[in-house]
This record gives structure tokens, C-alpha cells and sequence, in this order.
């Protein structure tokens, strides 16, 4: 290993030698993914942020758009601020298709199959607008430090991550999970709040606070459930096949019914079901389903029915 406290001559930093060793390098790794003459183009950060953030001034155009905008020039706004995001969201999504369709030695994705999928997601924005307006309203009603919608829009991590989540989920279900997961992704960068765009989550979500919240992809959550910061709702084990490789896909995380509360630091691990209107205390790690109506206490680790019987639930 070189000495790094030795100074170069004239003070040279021997560009060529390490262009050259690093274009060594990035071949080799090419030609392990047999992409030798074909390096992949990947669909940008960057680009899908401001398209999140189009979106999102278009699904708001009063609290998330342009500054000053008049009652008059709403509809003119949220028109052009569509037709933006939608015309480079279209773009992101030739270059998904194009990278999975020469990953899986596929050549049929086109044009047409990128703006089509387009067009189905921009479909559904309207309906997303209506499952985020359930999700301000849990938050407004579940949070008393919370003084209006707006400020509940404009200054909660969580409304900020579920948007991106909402976003990114109707991109997973339409055959799109990179440019989904980059999306995801910068929420989680943003928050602290890491959903993976493949769970399933009902309206009227709350994450308060959030930091630390992580929501697997097979996660399944029901109506008006409330997340507080670090719960995880992750996976028990990773099972692999015959060669010893992951088996992708398999449904491994947890499933919350409606009304459930979960508090903060709490771990729910595995295919398991909190039961409607329970209950998960600070700091519970669960690995076993809990029937309706429960209360898990990290002191007791126990159920308690709602007949009031008590009910095992250690691990």
C-alpha cells in the first residue's frame, strides 16, 4: 500500500494512471454482469426527485406549489406542473424498461410501453390525492401538538415519506420497481422513514415522528393505523433455496388490521397478524400474531383479550 503522506512530484496527482486503473476496474465488473458493451443506463435520482416534487405541487398546489399563486391560476398551474413531471417521469421509465428488458435478455419494452404506463399512473393521481387527504386527517386528529392540515402537510416527516410512498406504490404495482424504490429511497433519506414501495398500507395512515420507522415489502396495514418512531415491521428470517441464495418475494412481514397502534421502538417480526384494534407497547419484540382488541406490554409480554383473560405471547 502506498505511503499517503508521500507528496507527488510538482505536486501531480498522476491523473492518467488512475483513470486508467479505474477503467480496468469498471470493465471487469462489466463483463462479471456480461455488459461489456452495453453499460446499463439507470433512471436518475435527481430527475425523480423533481418529478416527487412536481407531483407533489400539483396534488397541492396551494401549500406545495408555487409561491404567490392566485385562486385564478390554479388549474394553468397544476396543468403545466403535470404535463412536466408526466413528460420526465415517461422518460425515467423508457430507461427502466430499457434496462430490464436487456437484463432479462428481453427486447420487446418500447416507447409506447413507457408512455402507456405513464398514462395509468397519472390516471390514479386523483385517487392518490384522496388517500392522502385521510392520512392528513389521521395525522391532524391523532397528533395534539398539531394546529392545522397545513402545518401538518408542510412540516410532517411522515405525511412527507407516505406521499413518497403513494407515489412509489402505484409505480410497483405497475411493473416499475427501481424507479419505485429510488423514490422510496429519498424519502428515507429525507425522514429517517424507510417503506419499501412493495407493502400494502390502507388509508388514513400515521407515522408520528417516524424517525427510525421501518415498514418491510410484503407489510400489510389496514385502515387508521398508527406507527410512532423506530417500530419495525420487519422479517423473521431469510430463507434460501437449494444453492443458498435468498428466496425473493415470499411474504415475510407482519400484517396490521385496522385500528391498530403500534408505540415507539417496537419490533413485529414475520408473516404474523396484529389483530384489529390492538395495541403494541414501547419497545415489544413480537414474533407471534395477537388475536383482536390485544394489549402487548414489553413488561408482561402478554395479551389481554378483550374478555380479559391473559394470553402468552413470549417468544
Amino acid at each position: 500500500m502506498s505511503d499517503l503522506n508521500t507528496v507527488l512530484p510538482n505536486e501531480s496527482f498522476d491523473i492518467p494512471s488512475i483513470v486508467q486503473a479505474l477503467r480496468d476496474v469498471r470493465l471487469t465488473s462489466l463483463e462479471h454482469r456480461h455488459r461489456r458493451n452495453k453499460p446499463p443506463k439507470l433512471p436518475s435520482r435527481k430527475s425523480l426527485q423533481n418529478v416527487v416534487d412536481g407531483l407533489s405541487a400539483a396534488l397541492f398546489p396551494n401549500r406545495l406549489g408555487a409561491p404567490g399563486l392566485k385562486e385564478e391560476g390554479v388549474d394553468y398551474f397544476v396543468g403545466f406542473t403535470l404535463d412536466t413531471a408526466l413528460r420526465e417521469l415517461n422518460s425515467q421509465v423508457q430507461l427502466e424498461l430499457r434496462y430490464s428488458a436487456d437484463t432479462e435478455h428481453d427486447k420487446t419494452a418500447s416507447v409506447e410501453a413507457a408512455l402507456n404506463k405513464t398514462r395509468l399512473f397519472a390516471q390514479v393521481l386523483p385517487n392518490i390525492r384522496r388517500l392522502l387527504d385521510t392520512d392528513l386527517h389521521a395525522a391532524f386528529e391523532g397528533d395534539p401538538a398539531a394546529h392545522s392540515l397545513d402545518e401538518v402537510l408542510v412540516c410532517y416527516p411522515g405525511i412527507s415519506a407516505i406521499i413518497h410512498y403513494r407515489l412509489a406504490h402505484v409505480l410497483h404495482k405497475l411493473g416499475l420497481p427501481l424507479i419505485a424504490r429510488i423514490i422510496s429511497e429519498l424519502a428515507h433519506s429525507a425522514t429517517g422513514i424507510d417503506i419499501h414501495p412493495g407493502a400494502t398500507i390502507g388509508e388514513g395512515f400515521f407515522i408520528d415522528h417516524g424517525t427510525g420507522v421501518v415498514i418491510g415489502e410484503t407489510a400489510v396495514i389496514g385502515r387508521h393505523v398508527r406507527l410512532y418512531q423506530a417500530v419495525t415491521l420487519g422479517a423473521k428470517r431469510f430463507p434460501t433455496d437449494e444453492h443458498g441464495q435468498l428466496v425473493k418475494g415470499s411474504e415475510r412481514h407482519p400484517v396490521l388490521e385496522d385500528n391498530v397502534v403500534i408505540y415507539a421502538g417496537a419490533t413485529i417480526l414475520g408473516r404474523i397478524t396484529i389483530g384489529a384494534g390492538s395495541v403494541i407497547g414501547g419497545n415489544v419484540w413480537l414474533t407471534r400474531s395477537v388475536p383482536p382488541n390485544s394489549q402487548i406490554t414489553q413488561a408482561k409480554t402478554q395479551a389481554i383479550t378483550p374478555e380479559g383473560a391473559t394470553v402468552d405471547v413470549a417468544q
